[in-house]
């Protein structure tokens, strides 16, 4: 009986969405725009049109506090657009490029050093989402796909750094903003959890999403 019990409750797992290597209803999908919260700092990924005025010369990517702001949409895409079609949930441990909306650059990283911290520098690069092999980061997190709710950290291929915030924060003309950069160890710095955004569920019709 009690071996009954067991197996009935182990299937009854199973059954559950997400569970046994099924993505649940709140997984994030490629083609979903979003935003993305540093949970330790409170902040949210952030890119404009400013430049830095050191390092790579790139754009620049910070955090900022407003929920609101507009400038802080992320459109997920995969190392090429063939391996992450629209609607399909994103796996753990799968490649990605995040390419902000409103400018069109990807999040990219490399051997810069960042202006605040000296970590490495974070940045914005390419045009209308083309740049290069440095704008791919892998998506790491603890079950099969990435749930909304689930805080993941975000791994670059090319240079092994996590995406991370450690508190500094700007001055003129971006006075407030927390600088965005790349840590060779994982820690509490660099989790981060889906926010705001429209994201695709996995179907054939187009118009079919959540907003949030």
């Amino acid at each position: 009986m009690r071996r009954r019990c067991c197996l009935l409750l182990l299937l009854a797992l199973l059954c559950e969405p997400g569970r046994g290597g099924e993505p649940g209803p709140g997984a994030v999908t490629c083609g979903s725009v979003l935003k993305l919260l540093n949970t330790r700092h409170n902040v949210r990924l952030h890119s404009h049109e400013v430049k830095y005025g050191s390092g790579s010369g790139q754009q620049s990517v910070t955090g900022v506090e407003a929920s609101d702001d507009a400038n802080s949409y992320w459109r997920i895409r995969g190392k090429n657009d063939d391996t992450c079609q629209r609607g399909t949930p994103v796996k753990c441990g799968q490649a990605i490029r995040l390419t902000h909306v409103n400018t069109g650059k990807n999040l990219h990283t490399h051997h810069f050093p960042s202006p605040l911290s000296n970590n490495q520098e974070v940045s914005a690069f390419g045009d209308d989402g083309e740049g290069d092999d440095l704008d791919i980061w892998t998506v790491q997190c603890s079950g099969t796909h990435w749930e909304r709710e689930d805080a993941v950290r975000f791994k670059h291929i090319g240079t092994d750094v996590f995406l991370s915030i450690t508190g500094e924060q700007y001055g003129h003309p971006i006075r407030g903003q927390r600088e965005v950069h790349g840590m060779n160890s994982p820690n509490h710095h660099n989790y981060w959890m889906a926010m705001e955004g429209v994201f695709i569920k996995p179907s054939m019709d187009p118009a079919k999403h959540d907003e949030l």
